[in-house]
């Protein structure tokens, strides 16, 4: 199981490479120069070279990631705001916490409403119960994030009063964000976890459970939703993914002030090193809840461990005969 770990970690580092040389070579690219934006139109031509010889922007590309690499490694040193000058690491690491706990409460309440009507749903085929939930799930996966958040404030702090609109101050705070991105995503879990239900419970071996006098209870719990259980992680794992990237967006709606309204302040005002630590920020989230989604479908499903103890036992065998071999020669 060791290994079957470390080879997850290890997959991650081509995946943050990837990452970070896209996006700088985004930055790279797109029109405009960010001395221009951020010393205005009356900059003079020396001032600009100044800004471009302090950021390193008159390197060439190669020369400006390998330095910019080299600085998060060595240093964990994400760079120098174009706008202020101050290093940005402090700031996006104290920004980071906000978004990811968003992100962890809106995936649980997504995975809480989804999975249990998901099941219901699939308990109850072709009644009015499942007709109301595929109903939901429509509804929940063809509505805007930001539109249903809108609609949120409307009702339960402009009218009803009884939410505050923006900020996290508390735990009132954290209601209606959580719950704008949570029952929306529940929509998406729902649909794939009444499918993977409903595939599962016309297998032989619940026929068998059955058969052999087991309740409804042992049979869901033991037997259909043990097996049901990798697409649906599958999809909690992107759910994840999705809540992170929708930050974004529910941060602007609350005015909250995390590492996605962050991210939406650098692209309006090309700091592009406040950017880059973002999204790096962001997939190295995401990236970590990945690795948790592997490790648990080996928990999940002991034919995955057992593939990789097969192979790792194959690799052992292939190297003692080749040791025996040479020994021989």
């Amino acid at each position: 199981m060791g290994r079957y770990i470390f080879k997850r970690i290890l997959m991650m580092i081509p995946v943050l490479i990837g990452v970070s040389l896209i996006i700088f070579g985004l930055q790279f690219i797109t029109p405009g120069d960010p001395a221009r934006l951020v010393l205005g139109d009356a900059a003079t031509d020396e001032q600009i070279a100044q800004f471009h010889s302090q950021y390193d922007l008159d390197k060439p590309f190669l020369v400006q990631y390998g330095k910019y690499i080299w600085g998060i490694v060595s240093r964990g040193d994400f760079g120098n705001s174009y706008r202020t000058g101050r290093n940005i690491t402090a700031e996006v690491i104290q920004r980071w916490p906000t978004t990811f706990s968003l992100a962890i409460l809106t995936t649980t309440i997504s995975t809480v409403i989804g999975l249990s009507l998901g099941i219901v749903s699939a308990k109850h085929r072709n009644t009015w119960i499942d007709s109301a939930s595929r109903i939901f799930g429509m509804l929940g996966v063809s509505l805007p994030s930001f539109w249903f958040a809108l609609l949120l404030i409307m009702l339960f702090s402009v009218k009803l009063r009884w939410l505050p609109v923006s900020g996290l101050y508390g735990p009132k705070y954290w209601v209606l964000p959580a719950m704008s991105l949570g029952i929306l995503g529940a929509a998406g879990l729902l649909r794939i976890s009444r499918s993977s239900v409903l595939d599962n419970m016309r297998q032989d071996f619940v026929r068998t459970a059955r058969a052999k006098g087991q309740t409804e209870k042992v049979i869901t719990r033991h037997h259909i939703l043990r097996n049901a259980m990798i697409p649906i992680v599958t999809a909690i794992g992107a759910r994840f993914a999705h809540c992170m990237g929708g930050a974004m967006v529910l941060e602007q709606v609350f005015a909250i002030s995390g590492l996605g309204k962050l991210m939406v302040d650098s692209i309006s005002s090309r700091d592009y090193p406040q950017l880059r630590a973002s999204v790096l920020l962001v997939a190295a989230s995401v990236s970590i809840v990945n690795l948790l989604v592997d490790i648990a479908y080996a928990y999940i499903d002991p034919r995955v461990k057992s593939r990789f103890a097969k192979s790792s036992a194959k690799k052992g065998a292939k190297a003692l005969s080749a040791r025996k071999g040479g020994a021989a020669k």
